[in-house]
């Protein structure tokens, strides 16, 4: 199937689905480089590198918790955060603005994950065409449609 996601473009589409990633890479289980989302290759082996470590750590840290270990990681820095988070076979870690949001940063991390190891398809939405008469094209205009509630009883 041509749409099949592969680990070589995998860091690519976590790019293309987050306008807050700066640059991505894609590990394999031995924590060798396995995709980015750049060409500069010396660039993404750092990444990959630092990546790595940065789960050894984690993993590290949490040793002696009584649960399994971390599967996402996030870093927050003054000049951006990191996201991270693996699956048995992968990690896929991004570095992104100091603005992401985490919760879709981490969500897009897992479900490209999830396309990568067979699971579905990310779709994206596209917006639907409005033609006249299909509603307002914009906020003003939607709120001069709508009904001015009375305040105060009479």
């Amino acid at each position: 199937m041509a749409d099949t996601l592969t680990p070589e473009r995998a860091a690519g589409r976590l790019a293309e689905l987050s306008a807050d990633v700066r640059a991505a890479v894609l590990l394999d289980a031995a924590g060798s480089l396995a995709g980015a989302s750049e060409e500069d290759r010396e660039s993404a082996r750092k990444l990959a590198e630092l990546a790595r470590r940065l789960f050894e750590e984690v993993d590290r840290a949490t040793r002696d918790w009584d649960t399994e270990p971390p599967e996402q990681v996030e870093v927050q820095i003054p000049g951006g955060a990191v996201f991270a988070s693996r699956t048995t076979r992968w990690t896929l870690a991004a570095v992104a603005r100091r603005g992401a949001l985490s919760s879709l940063m981490l969500y897009d991390l897992h479900a490209v994950l999830g396309e990568l190891e067979g699971g579905p398809q990310i779709r994206r939405s596209e917006a639907a065409d409005e033609g006249p008469g299909d509603g307002p094209a914009t906020e003003e205009h939607a709120a001069e449609e709508l009904p001015m509630p009375e305040l105060g009883g009479s």
